[in-house]
């Protein structure tokens, strides 16, 4: 399919092995995760903006791949990725001009699905407010 969805795929097993290996641990993540990207006062597609940025100055490929899967299914726009991948190349410099070119790659690489699913050979992201967004 392409690079991310490859380094999720790669994380799968190892993921779950450890997962089942430290069951609370994990449990815990995971409402902290949930807790903390869901709809509030700030909505789910920036939270996962926000996440996406950080991924890219903490130059973590695994959290690129699934931030960027998560931006694209909250229905981020290719400019609201582009300006949050701004702040990320502000804060962080040269890190953020090899992380950031990957975050963009793994964001268009998962948006493109929705261009497959309506039928359009050019790429159609979700608009806020569509898909339930």
């Amino acid at each position: 399919m392409g690079h991310a969805h490859d380094v999720i795929d790669g994380l799968r097993g190892p993921t779950r092995s450890l997962r089942q290996a430290a069951p609370q641990a994990w449990e815990g993540f995971t409402k902290l995760h949930d807790a903390a990207v869901t709809d509030g006062v700030l909505s789910a597609r920036t939270k996962e903006l926000m996440a996406l940025a950080i991924a890219v100055v903490k130059a973590c490929d695994g959290c690129i791949a699934y931030h960027a899967k998560a931006a694209a299914r909250q229905g981020a726009t290719p400019e609201e990725v582009a300006e949050a991948l701004s702040v990320a190349l502000l804060m962080d410099g040269g890190t953020a001009t090899v992380y950031g070119p990957r975050a963009w790659a793994a964001f268009e690489e998962f948006a493109a699905p929705v261009a497959v699913a309506s039928g359009s050979s050019a790429p159609a992201y979700p608009r806020p407010g569509e898909n339930g967004t």
